[in-house]
């Protein structure tokens, strides 16, 4: 199998590219910097800007599936700028891909595209599926709602869309945890807000075999990026300060500090979302981290 792989030199797209290569899939990558090109036997970069339109059409020779990763990140303020930056990064990639497919021939048959489980509203009791019709009436609901949008384009192509609502993302090298660990490991952790909002994580590894798993499946739809068994924001941060070792003795850093520290960004940390993974469970997905404290061992130790 020969992927195209979008964003596959950042966190996630790196985890994805080195399981692909592993299982000897030839990986033709796109990237905004000449200075990230390179040619070996099964990896191959072409360079593209979205923004201003500009794609090498020769990273689809050959290629049979598309793996879509790109997206600026919603974790830097959330100026009017970055807003737009955080938006158009989305929905021009996709668009710029889209017109690719559309104008040259070519042997794709699949997309399997990030998305974010941001979509769905804070809820501390709601348990969300991948059909459930609520959208969050915030910027991140806006975000995805576009985002997805953009992907479903390439159905009209006879092109199957899959698409992965990712959690909170656990990895070794940068992240959601590494943002949580820092003050843990200085001696000033404590839950955020009431520590009572749900946070649907999965573990790296997962969610690379995830997104190999719908190509190699033939997916299509959407489909939650997120372990069994999500954990409150309090139950994650006390099992990050226990495998280091570390006391947690601040009150719980109130909810309108936050607010004020962060602005509107806070809604990434105080959004409670209880999300369902057993649409891709039925599919007979096997995930190797199921539980928060086996998962954050590797990663912390």
């Amino acid at each position: 199998m020969k992927i195209l792989i979008t964003g596959a030199t950042g966190l996630i797209g790196s985890s994805i590219t080195q399981l692909c290569l592993e299982k000897n899939y030839q990986v033709h990558y796109l990237t905004t910097s000449k200075e990230k090109i390179e040619h070996s036997k099964n990896y191959k970069g072409f360079y593209w800007n979205p923004k201003e339109n500009e794609i090498d059409a020769n990273c689809i020779e050959g290629v049979d599936k598309i793996i879509n990763l790109v997206g600026a990140s919603v974790s830097k303020r959330w100026t009017q700028k970055q807003k737009k930056k955080i938006i158009d990064s989305r929905v021009d990639s996709a668009n710029v891909l889209y017109n690719l497919l559309a104008s040259q021939e070519n042997n794709i048959t699949q997309i399997v595209s990030s998305s974010a489980i941001g979509i769905y509203p804070d809820s501390l009791t709601n348990l969300y599926h991948e059909d459930s019709p609520q959208v969050a009436d915030n910027f991140l609901g806006n975000v995805v709602v576009k985002w997805e949008r953009a992907v479903n384009q390439f159905e009209t192509l006879g092109v199957d869309v899959a698409k992965i609502r990712i959690g909170v993302v656990l990895a070794k090298n940068g992240g959601a945890l590494e943002k949580m660990k820092e003050p843990i490991e200085k001696g000033v952790g404590s839950p955020l807000g009431t520590g009572r909002q749900w946070q649907s994580w999965i573990h790296i590894k997962d969610l690379s075999r995830m997104f190999v798993f719908a190509l190699e499946n033939n997916l299509d739809g959407v489909f939650n990026g997120v372990a069994p068994n999500p954990v409150t924001n309090k139950r994650l941060t006390y099992a990050i300060a226990k495998i280091l070792d570390k006391p947690l003795w601040l009150p719980n850093v109130p909810a309108f500090m936050l607010k004020l520290i962060l602005g509107e960004m806070s809604l990434i940390v105080l959004s409670s979302q209880l999300v369902s993974n057993k649409k891709i469970d039925t599919h007979g997905f096997k995930y190797r981290y199921t539980h928060i404290i086996p998962a954050l061992k590797p990663l912390l130790k």
